[in-house]
């Protein structure tokens, strides 16, 4: 009996270590997993790109929130020319509305788009209207990069946001003045690219690097079997269509897109002085270096109190008493700092932490640990 209940005891014992096992074999594996990125997500493919379109078109039916129609005005001269264009001969003194105004109309050509397929445009006034609430775009053909025409625009505008005055207060809410027509364009002109004929492909990385562009074709040509991929230089790796996939290039690149592979970063801080924003990357190191921070800071209070002569006095007046307090602080707290060479990102952010110092101080610091040449880093300033 006593031997039946050991065995059981170390059979329990073994099912709970293998379950420990897999269990740190599923973490470790979903560890490694986020760690790696498909292809598809750092790289771009030469030619599947969007282009670029605008247009300029009238928006009416505005509730007297449109352009204000003056002699010479190009929202006046752009609605005389559309109604003699509709066979109707407006004169100068017979315009003057409140209703219509001249707007940008911008938006993307997708790649493969085909003739008949709608595309979403945004709509941005041009002149001094102050509201495109309610309005309807009028037919605007949509130009690309080399004056063509590849969409055409019309339809109800959709804004994010409106607009409100009365006599003495206005209340606003967004930007009344940009809208957006979903499926308001129509693809009238295709860009041709015959992606199936390729022999070679081309794959555009989104952040530049050596080590990725040679982990990314180390993965196709493991994936393939052959050296068909090779990168030529930092920001594109070459792919050479194995013949298996010959006039099936679709189904090459929908097989290499899915492949894994960890992007390497180069060391580097991001520096805005506008916002005051800092942002490092994971590989920032320094090297052992001392930092001490101390501000000068002088503070002047001024309290002033009333002084008056006491019940019933015959010769007092009241008069203000000037109050002042100055305060000086040198910093005395702020103590030397060492932070030793080879730290991490995160111990580097305590260390500075712990000097309890803001975001515009960092910034100095970290200039002068680079310059002291002790911040393996590039500090880039937006």
């Amino acid at each position: 009996m006593v031997v039946e209940t050991h065995i059981k005891r170390n059979k329990g014992f073994g099912a709970a270590a293998i379950a420990l096992f897999l269990a740190i074999l599923f973490l470790w594996g979903a560890t490694a997993a986020n760690a790696t990125s498909r292809i598809k997500d750092i790289a771009d493919i030469e030619g599947v790109r969007e282009n670029m379109l605008v247009g300029y078109g009238l928006v009416v039916g505005l509730n007297k929130t449109g352009d204000s129609l003056k002699e010479g005005h190009m929202t006046k001269q752009s609605l005389i020319a559309m109604l003699e264009r509709l066979g109707v001969k407006p004169t100068q003194a017979g315009l003057d509305s409140k209703n219509v105004a001249a707007v940008m109309v911008t938006g993307s050509l997708p790649a493969f788009a085909r003739q008949g397929s709608h595309v979403d445009v945004t709509v941005s006034a041009l002149g001094d209207a102050t509201s495109l609430l309610g309005g309807t775009l009028l037919v605007t053909p949509l130009l690309g990069a080399d004056g063509e025409v590849y969409a055409v625009a019309q339809g109800q505008v959709a804004t994010g946001g409106f607009s409100a005055a009365g006599n003495a207060e206005s209340v606003t809410k967004g930007v009344p003045t940009s809208a957006r027509i979903a499926n308001g364009g129509i693809v009238e002109r295709e860009i041709p690219f015959d992606l199936s004929s390729l022999k070679r492909v081309r794959l555009s990385l989104r952040n530049p690097d050596f080590t990725t562009a040679r982990r990314m074709a180390e993965a196709m040509n493991a994936f393939l079997g052959t050296s068909a991929a090779r990168p030529s230089d930092p920001g594109t790796v070459m792919l050479e269509v194995p013949q298996n996939y010959e006039n099936n290039v679709v189904g090459l690149l929908t097989d290499v897109e899915q492949l894994r592979v960890e992007p390497d970063q180069q060391a580097r801080i991001i520096i805005d002085e506008h916002s005051g924003t800092i942002v490092m990357g994971e590989n920032v190191r320094i090297s052992t270096v001392a930092v001490a921070q101390g501000n000068l800071t002088i503070r002047i209070t001024e309290t002033p109190q009333v002084s008056q002569p006491g019940p019933f006095s015959q010769g007092g007046t009241t008069t203000t008493v000037n109050r002042t307090d100055v305060q000086v602080d040198e910093g005395q707290d702020k103590k030397l700092a060492v932070m030793n060479g080879g730290v991490t990102l995160q111990e580097l952010i305590n260390g500075l932490n712990a000097l309890g110092i803001g975001p515009r101080d960092l910034m100095t610091i970290l200039q002068a640990i680079k310059a002291a040449g002790a911040l393996q880093a590039d500090i880039q300033m937006l």
